[in-house]
């Protein structure tokens, strides 16, 4: 792909976080971005590296008014020996094809998705932290352009990638967190666009967050769109269960973000011998296998937080602590595992790690 590239000047740059320590996740961007655009009939044309800008669209953006939009996120890692990588990129890019595919808009191809995202890794590098727990967060993204009223899928698309460098995803970091069961809202029904990585997804989640945040809690456990019985996810996350000597989590059956990371876990645990299931979770299973003590861990799995520890949960007003409310010993373990792979302080026998030439 031939990519025109637009330096930003220094008036144009941004400034640097100058404490690594205290990034928050999402805040800030670099100096920096992808953008090209599609025409029916023509294709993918016009694609540059720019400085970070505004996006001009028309009111009338179908984006704006039938959802049609996608995105990825992914991450750049800096290895103590200045080098970059990226974890699984591969899969990011084959899943957003996916949901574009889900959503009626022009996919990519993979290995112009490569090209595309080196380049801007190149013109940004510096912006890549340097400590181990932060990186450089990356969002592509695709949103339907064409300026038409009427409910059909859009003949212009405008593709854009942004970076920036971030810490924890969750305030709490590696601590557990607390999440709350809702039985009122749902996310997805099989059939809809659970699977896809689209907007209107995250939107659906937003009323059940805040009235969990109100109460307290990190994050929403989703149950099925029809019964409101089987677990399907966390807000950000894919959700695991160890019973027992068993880890469980919820099959993918098209409400069900397939999570990269979550891919990540089930693989890794195989390789360890642990003995793997993809079962639908009761929540009433749920809650008593805690109770009981046969639930001993349960963790969330993301791109943002990695690995996330759950310490309680909250179902119909009566919380219930997971084993003594701390660290398990295999979400510890698969932290570390995946991070490390990440870092590149760790082998890479799956060959999940791609190295950014800079």
């Amino acid at each position: 792909m031939d990519i025109r590239i637009e330096t930003a000047s220094s008036a144009q740059r941004r400034t640097k976080p100058a404490d690594e320590s205290k990034l928050v996740f999402g805040n800030t961007f670099s100096d920096h971005m992808f953008r090209m655009d599609y025409r029916d009939q023509q294709g993918w044309t016009e694609a540059k590296v720019v400085p970070f800008q505004n996006i001009s669209l028309d009111p009338a953006a179908m984006v704006l008014h039938y959802g049609q939009g996608i995105f990825e996120g992914m991450k750049a890692y800096r290895r103590r020996d200045g080098k970059i990588n990226l974890f699984r990129p591969r899969q990011n890019f084959e899943r957003m094809n996916r949901s574009a595919q889900r959503l009626c808009m022009p996919t990519i191809d993979v290995d112009e998705h490569f090209d595309i995202l080196e380049t801007l890794l190149r013109a940004d590098h510096e912006w890549i932290p340097q400590s181990r727990g932060s990186s450089l967060y990356i969002r592509p993204t695709m949103i339907a352009s064409e300026a038409h009223i009427g409910v059909r899928p859009a003949k212009e698309y405008i593709y854009y990638i942004i970076t920036g460098p971030v810490g924890a995803y969750y305030a709490e970091g590696f601590n557990p967190v607390s999440i709350y069961v809702s039985d009122e809202f749902v996310r997805a029904v099989r059939g809809g666009v659970g699977e896809a990585k689209t907007m209107g997804n995250y939107a659906a989640s937003l009323l059940a967050a805040e009235v969990a945040k109100k109460k307290g809690f990190t994050q929403v456990l989703w149950l099925d769109g029809v019964e409101r019985r089987y677990i399907e996810e966390v807000g950000t996350m894919n959700i695991f269960f160890r019973i027992e000597d068993t880890l469980v989590t919820p099959p993918l059956t098209g409400s069900i973000l397939p999570g990269i990371t979550r891919d990540t876990v089930l693989t890794l645990a195989k390789h360890w011998g642990v003995k793997v299931e993809e079962r639908m979770i009761d929540i009433q299973e749920c809650v008593a296998g805690i109770e009981t003590g046969k639930i001993t861990e349960v963790f969330g799995s993301g791109t943002a937080a990695v690995i996330s520890p759950v310490g309680s949960i909250c179902y119909k007003d009566k919380t219930y602590t997971v084993r003594d409310g701390s660290v398990g010993e295999l979400a510890r373990r698969l932290n570390d595992e995946i991070v490390g792979i990440q870092y590149g302080e760790k082998e890479d026998v799956f060959g999940w790690v791609h190295e950014v030439k800079i």
